[in-house]
C-alpha cells in the first residue's frame, strides 16, 4: 500500500510537471528560449584567440511554427503607431539582419525580406531559417500588419536583407561576422542589426573593429545586442556592442528598468523592451520570447524610421537623436539602459533640426527620482504583482458577492420559516 500511495504521489508529480510545461511554453519561457545572445565566458571574459576569427557566437532558438497571438503586445501598446507613422513607416530604407536566416513565408513577411546572402552555405540567398531566431529579428523591425493579430513591426515599411551567418548545428564565429558585414556594405544598406556577439575580449585592431569601421565609413548605422550574461549584475564588454559607433542596446522591462539579464556596461547606448517580446517565426504564428536579441531590432526598426524621415543625417546623428529623444530615469548616462529607453513616438515627433553631438546631460535631477543606485527589475517567470492583484481583488470581489447572497438567502429563508410557524400558530388557536 505504501509503495502503491508513493507511485500515485510521483505520478502526480510528474503530471504537475508537465502541465507546468505546458503553462511555460504557453508564455514563451520554453517555446521562446532566452538563450544567451553573447556566450557567456565570466566576469570580463577571456581575451580572444590570436585573430579573433575562431570567437563563437550565440543567439537564442524558439519552436515553430505557432499559433498567431491575436493581442497588441505590450511594447506596441504604449505606442502612438499613427503618430508615430504619420511621416514615414520606413520606406526607402533596408536593414541587414545579419543572424540564423529569415523566413520570408511568413505571412507578415512577405514583401519585406528580399534575396539575401548565406555565409554558412554559399548558395543560399539568406531565407532559411532552422532556429528561428532571425526571423524574430526581422519581424520586430518590419513585420506588415496582418487581420488577425496586433503585432507588427516598428518599421512595416522597411526592407530586411537576410544574411545568415549561424545555424543550429554551426553556431556563427566572428570569421562569418565579418563576412557578413562586408555583404551588406557590399548591398548598400543603411542599417545592419547583430544580435549576436562574445564577450571575449577584442583587440582595437581587430579585423571585426576593421569591419565596423569599414561600415560606418559607408555611412551605415551598426545596432548591436548588450548579451543576456548580466543576472550578477557585474559590468564587461561585449562585442561588437561596446565597439565605437555601434549603437549598443539593452533589454528593459514594463518599467524601463534594466532586465535582469541585460548586460550592463559603460557601451549601452541606449534600452529598447525586451521583456515578453511578441514576433514571427518561420512558416507562420508568433512565438513570445526575452532578451537583448530582440530590444536590439526595435531600436533597429525605429532608426529606420529616422532614416527614412532624414535620409541625408549621418549615422552618428540618428544615434545622438534617439539618445536625446529616449525616455531618461535619471540625468545622465546610465551603464544599465545608457540615455534611456528608446522612445520611438518622441524620435518621430520631436525637432527635425540634425543633432550636433551627443545629449547632455540634464541640469537637474528628475522630480522624485532617486538616481543614485537603479537596480534592475526582479525577473519574474510566473505571476506578476499585478496579476497577483488583479487575482486577489477577484477573490475578495467573488467572497464578498457569495457572503451576501449568503447573507440574503438566509433572511429569506429565516422570513419563510417565521411566516409558517405563524400560521400554524393561529390555526390552533383559532380550531382548538
Amino acid at each position: 500500500m505504501g509503495h502503491r500511495d508513493q507511485r500515485h504521489r510521483t505520478g502526480r508529480w510528474r503530471r504537475a510537471a508537465r502541465r507546468a510545461a505546458v503553462a511555460l511554453c504557453a508564455f514563451g519561457l520554453v517555446c521562446g528560449s532566452a538563450t544567451p545572445a553573447l556566450a557567456d565566458d565570466g566576469p570580463g571574459g577571456p581575451d580572444a584567440p590570436d585573430g579573433d576569427v575562431g570567437v563563437p557566437l550565440n543567439n537564442g532558438q524558439c519552436n515553430f511554427p505557432a499559433d498567431p497571438i491575436t493581442g497588441t503586445p505590450w511594447s506596441l501598446q504604449r505606442l502612438l503607431l499613427d503618430q508615430m507613422w504619420e511621416d514615414t513607416r520606413g520606406e526607402n530604407v533596408t536593414v541587414a539582419v545579419i543572424d540564423s536566416g529569415v523566413n520570408r513565408s511568413h505571412p507578415q513577411l512577405k514583401g519585406a525580406v528580399v534575396k539575401g546572402a548565406d555565409v554558412v552555405e554559399k548558395k543560399g540567398d539568406g531565407t532559411a531559417d532552422t532556429a528561428g531566431h532571425g526571423t524574430k529579428v526581422a519581424g520586430i523591425i518590419a513585420a506588415r500588419p496582418a487581420r488577425g493579430t496586433g503585432f507588427v513591426g516598428i518599421a512595416p515599411a522597411a526592407k530586411i536583407l537576410p544574411i545568415r551567418q549561424n545555424d543550429p548545428e554551426k553556431g556563427g564565429v566572428v570569421k562569418g561576422l565579418i563576412e557578413a558585414i562586408d555583404i551588406a556594405i557590399a548591398r548598400k544598406v543603411q542599417i545592419i542589426n547583430i544580435s549576436q556577439g562574445t564577450s571575449m575580449r577584442l583587440p582595437p585592431n581587430s579585423a571585426l573593429h576593421k569591419a565596423i569601421e569599414r561600415a560606418q565609413a559607408a555611412d551605415i548605422l551598426v545596432v548591436s545586442s548588450a548579451g543576456n550574461d548580466g543576472a550578477s549584475g557585474a559590468t564587461k564588454d561585449t562585442y561588437p556592442a561596446s565597439i565605437d559607433g555601434v549603437l549598443g542596446v539593452a533589454a528593459s522591462d514594463r518599467n524601463n528598468e534594466r532586465a535582469a539579464f541585460s548586460q550592463p556596461g559603460s557601451f549601452v547606448d541606449l534600452a529598447a523592451p525586451g521583456v515578453d517580446m511578441v514576433s514571427t517565426v518561420p512558416i507562420g504564428g508568433h512565438c513570445v520570447d526575452h532578451g537583448t536579441s530582440f530590444a536590439a531590432p526595435y531600436a533597429a526598426g525605429v532608426a529606420a524610421l529616422v532614416r527614412s524621415k532624414n535620409p541625408k543625417w549621418t549615422y552618428e546623428q540618428v544615434i545622438w537623436h534617439l539618445q536625446r529623444t529616449a525616455d531618461r530615469v535619471r540625468p545622465d548616462r546610465d551603464q544599465n539602459i545608457g540615455w534611456g529607453v528608446v522612445d520611438p513616438v518622441a524620435a518621430m515627433t520631436d525637432d527635425d533640426k540634425p543633432p550636433t553631438g551627443e545629449p547632455e546631460p540634464d541640469k537637474t535631477e528628475l522630480a522624485g527620482v532617486n538616481a543614485e543606485n537603479i537596480l534592475p527589475a526582479p525577473l519574474i517567470l510566473g505571476e506578476t504583482p499585478q496579476e497577483r492583484r488583479v487575482r486577489y481583488g477577484l477573490y475578495i470581489f467573488t467572497g464578498g458577492v457569495m457572503g451576501v447572497a449568503l447573507v440574503v438567502g438566509t433572511s429569506v429563508a429565516l422570513r419563510d420559516w417565521r411566516r409558517k410557524t405563524a400560521q400554524n400558530l393561529h390555526g390552533e388557536a383559532t380550531h382548538g
